[in-house]
């Protein structure tokens, strides 16, 4: 939810030298199956936040691909390209940047639908562009096992059926031992920064089609089920 802050409590803020608390923002995520529509915890993850803002205003994120997808836990991307024959050609896109530091004690915590900075074991502040997308509640992921938990700083409010069908595609094991990968390239063709109303309407849009989709089934087995009395008749 976004907070207002009213003209004289922002006056207050200013005379006692705070900051007014940060308003949520708000992202698309254009992929290959599908927009997945986000909210941004400026909040409680700003570090986390600013840094998905870099990489996506550079276009880094731009042709990256989903290249980890274990159902049932999450779906990763952020941090592989590919040219040529997929997925053979697939590797780390060349460009990320120092890693941040782990924002995993913010309150924040892996439930299903929202978004984590993935980052390497044992090194807490690891992570620089890739990102996961937690399909369960991985209630595991917020314990320290190795020293911290893993930072949340978004969540998905439209498309989360896109992200169970990026979750629903095969995967398979590379030469080189890189398992979990999709059989077939699935692409984060571009993410755009919009504003609540955009984001609003982007879910709302979302939902149509949900229901549209359900009304053609739900078309398709009366006319089945008419055709059957028909010829049962």
């Amino acid at each position: 939810m976004l907070r207002s802050v009213s003209t004289s409590a922002l006056l207050l803020i200013m005379m006692l030298g705070l900051s007014p608390v940060a308003e949520a923002s708000y992202a698309t995520i254009k992929t290959t199956l599908g927009t997945i529509v986000v909210e941004l915890d400026d909040e409680k993850a700003p570090i986390s936040v600013a840094n998905f803002k870099m990489y996506a205003k550079e276009g880094f994120y731009d042709k990256t691909l989903f290249h980890r997808v274990i159902p049932g836990f999450m779906v990763q991307g952020g941090g592989f390209d590919h040219h040529g024959a997929y997925p053979q050609t697939m590797h780390k896109k060349p460009g990320a940047k120092a890693g941040i530091k782990n924002e995993w004690t913010n309150g924040q915590k892996n439930k299903r639908a929202t978004l984590a900075m993935a980052r390497l074991g044992n090194q807490p502040d690891s992570a620089t562009n890739q990102f996961f997308i937690n399909l369960a509640d991985n209630d595991f992921l917020d314990q320290p096992r190795d020293g911290a938990g893993y930072a949340v700083f978004a969540k998905v409010i439209g498309g989360m059926d896109v992200v169970d069908k990026i979750a629903g595609v095969p995967t398979t094991q590379l030469p080189n031992g890189m398992g979990d990968v999709p059989t077939q390239p699935i692409m984060i063709e571009s993410i755009a920064f919009v504003t609540k109303a955009d984001a609003d309407k982007a879910v709302i849009a979302d939902a149509q089609a949900r229901v549209d989709a359900l009304q053609a089934e739900l078309d398709a087995a009366k006319k089945a089920l008419e055709a059957l009395k028909k010829g049962g008749a």
